[in-house]
């Protein structure tokens, strides 16, 4: 008898269906390659984590600096509050007065209401005119500051004031306004009791008047201190 309806056989072979020997393979291989990965993950546990991938960095947030950001402004200086310069006494707008070629008296009484002293160097020439002034017209000074007239004529006549019975103060400042300077011979207190020349005697600018201030008169003969005339 023939089995038609099978192929024929080796005798002594197995045969085993071609579908199986494929999963068998691919099976293998799977296995293999998962124990590649598992081996090589316990090596990277073992060696430490210092040996894995290092994550990248993350850059820290950045605040900007105060110091570097915040505008700095310096301290308002004072020097420019400060006064500059060295102080001066001198009153503002006060100069020696324009007096060249004014008669001697008005300068002085210039002088006067500047409340500036003033000294007269009459000449020998003629005329009451200043011919000069020492400091120089417009010149700065302080109050009280001596102005020295030069007159171009002599000195002119004028006659003696009766000083008798005032204070020795105001007969001062009458022989100042008269021309004259007063010399005292006994102080200065008291009421004039004497003076020399007498009233209405006739000198020149400049001369000197003697006092005696006190309570009492002075008996004792005295030498004029005018020149002999």
């Amino acid at each position: 008898m023939t089995d038609e309806g099978y192929p024929d056989r080796q005798p002594g072979v197995r045969d085993e269906p071609a579908p199986d020997r494929t999963r068998l393979l691919l099976g293998g291989g799977l296995a293999a390659v998962l124990l590649a990965v598992i081996g090589a993950s316990g090596g990277w546990v073992l060696a430490g984590e210092s040996d894995g991938p290092t994550p990248p960095p993350t850059a820290a947030p950045t605040t900007p600096s105060v110091a570097a950001t915040a505008p700095t402004s310096a301290p308002p200086s004072t020097a420019a509050a400060r006064p500059t310069g060295t102080r001066t006494t001198t009153p503002a707008g006060l100069t020696v007065p324009p007096l060249v070629g004014t008669d001697f008296e008005q300068a002085r009484r210039e002088l006067r209401d500047r409340r500036l002293g003033w000294r007269l160097v009459f000449g020998s020439g003629s005329g009451r005119n200043v011919e000069r002034t020492s400091p120089a017209p417009g010149t700065p000074v302080k109050r009280g500051v001596t102005v020295t007239l030069w007159v171009a004529g002599p000195p002119p006549a004028v006659s003696v004031p009766d000083l008798l019975a005032q204070s020795c103060a105001d007969a001062a400042d009458d022989l100042v306004a008269a021309g004259l300077y007063p010399r005292y011979r006994t102080g200065r207190q008291g009421p004039v009791t004497a003076q020399d020349p007498v009233p209405g005697s006739s000198v020149r600018w400049n001369d000197p008047v003697a006092l005696t201030c006190g309570d009492e008169r002075t008996t004792a003969p005295t030498a004029s201190l005018l020149p002999a005339q």
